[in-house]
């Protein structure tokens, strides 16, 4: 336990230093290859949790420090600890232990192992107190940055403490129907007969009551199946591509959404993405699935003059990169990563991105843009100002659950997107 406990610190701290948790978690099982599937799990577990409730964590303990210790790794430790407490069934003795066990693993300083010891013992002490003041403080509360809470308090008057809950949520798994090989009810019984409970959102989309592991799903390997959010699977129905139309899928990794298309229509389909390897994802996901798309190419959809061969295309789906703040359910690093000034960039690059496609999409077609943002400066103020420079350009009503003006707001059933389906006059 341990020794799981310091792979955990290690993680957070390496996030908290400015990486990615997905990218640090990969290296982490490179580099220790001989983990148990049980070791591996208290590792996410711990390392997902102390970034969801980072917020809170840390408000606990600038009441219960005099003095942040230098040692970065030790204030990583107080925090898994606190969220041990916290949130996991372990009994709070052994929780302190081994803490404390691991505290003197890492260093050889006698005061900090007394200092670890202490505060936890204190938390536990204070426990009701503690957090009723945490709860007065916006980021104890929501444990979010205060910047992200401002904003969407600002933008959501109505929504935002629903948005904010929703991100410190474990997230729903969801898996989508491929419709060409099984229906929708057929492959609902067969979960039965797995004894994995469903429910079905909408379209080809099945919420799973238990989250399994993706080897686990009947008939995954035969392509029956994907795992793709429920509110990522409304892009490619709003897409409205026909059979025989000639489509691109711009920043297509993972895939998911090129794959959906597919099995909704026979179509010509172009996939782009601007990394290699992510573009061998898509090749693999396409393998399992048993289609093959009718181009790939590795290019920057902000600049088509390097990969466009001048044929225009009848649809476009244009899933731009964006602050990912829908998904942090999924990813609670990019909370404490991401900065306010962040968004301004990603709003140019969108732009471009979307001036850009906008000229290699044919007369009387049509562009989804989506996000998986739910800042307006993503999303609907975006739009807004590139309507005022493309006056052959108009909004096409979308209807779609739960869509808000072309916003999907984040629950338990799914993340957040934005979608505006724009019409070429």
């Amino acid at each position: 336990m341990t020794k799981t406990l310091l792979i955990s610190i290690s993680v957070v701290n390496h996030v908290l230093a400015g990486h990615s948790l997905t990218q640090t978690l990969n290296e982490c099982w490179q580099k220790h290859a001989i983990l148990s599937g049980q070791q591996r799990g208290a590792i996410q577990d711990c390392s997902y949790g102390v970034l969801r409730f980072y917020g809170q964590l840390t408000e606990i303990l600038a009441i219960l420090l005099s003095k942040k210790p230098q040692d970065k790794k030790i204030y990583c430790l107080l925090l898994t600890g606190l969220y041990q407490l916290l949130y996991s069934k372990t009994p709070a003795y052994t929780i302190i232990n081994q803490t404390v066990s691991a505290a003197h693993k890492l260093t050889q300083n006698n005061r900090l192992h007394g200092l670890v010891n202490a505060v936890l013992r204190n938390f536990l002490r204070q426990k009701t107190s503690l957090l009723a003041q945490v709860e007065t403080k916006d980021i104890g509360r929501f444990s979010h940055p205060q910047w992200w809470i401002n904003k969407l308090r600002s933008q959501y008057p109505q929504h935002y403490r629903s948005i904010l809950n929703t991100g410190n949520k474990r997230p729903p798994m969801t898996v989508r129907v491929n419709q060409r090989k099984i229906s929708v009810a057929g492959y609902q019984h067969l979960l039965s007969e797995h004894d994995m409970e469903s429910q079905r959102i909408w379209h080809s989309a099945l919420l799973l009551k238990k989250p399994v592991n993706v080897a686990a799903l009947p008939g995954f390997s035969e392509g029956m199946v994907s795992v793709q959010d429920a509110g990522a699977q409304l892009a490619a129905p709003l897409l409205d591509a026909h059979q025989g139309m000639r489509v691109l899928d711009a920043c297509a990794a993972p895939g998911g959404k090129s794959t959906h298309l597919m099995e909704l229509a026979d179509i010509s389909l172009t996939v782009m993405d601007h990394d290699n390897d992510r573009l061998a994802q898509i090749e693999q996901n396409f393998e399992r699935l048993g289609m093959r798309a009718s181009n790939i190419i590795c290019g920057n959809a902000a600049d088509p003059g390097s990969w466009w061969d001048g044929k225009e295309f009848d649809r476009i789906l244009a899933d731009v990169p964006c602050s990912a703040s829908g998904v942090v359910c999924r990813h609670p690093d990019i909370k404490w990563l991401r900065r306010e000034s962040d968004l301004e960039k990603f709003v140019v690059q969108q732009q471009a991105i979307l001036h850009a496609l906008w000229q290699t999409l044919a007369r009387n077609g049509k562009l989804l843009y989506v996000t998986c943002s739910v800042f307006m400066e993503e999303n609907k103020w975006l739009i807004k100002q590139f309507l005022q420079h493309q006056n052959d350009a108009r909004i096409e009503t979308v209807s779609g659950p739960d869509l808000l003006d072309g916003q999907l707001l984040p629950d338990s059933l799914h993340d957040g997107f934005f979608y505006t389906l724009l019409h070429k006059l």
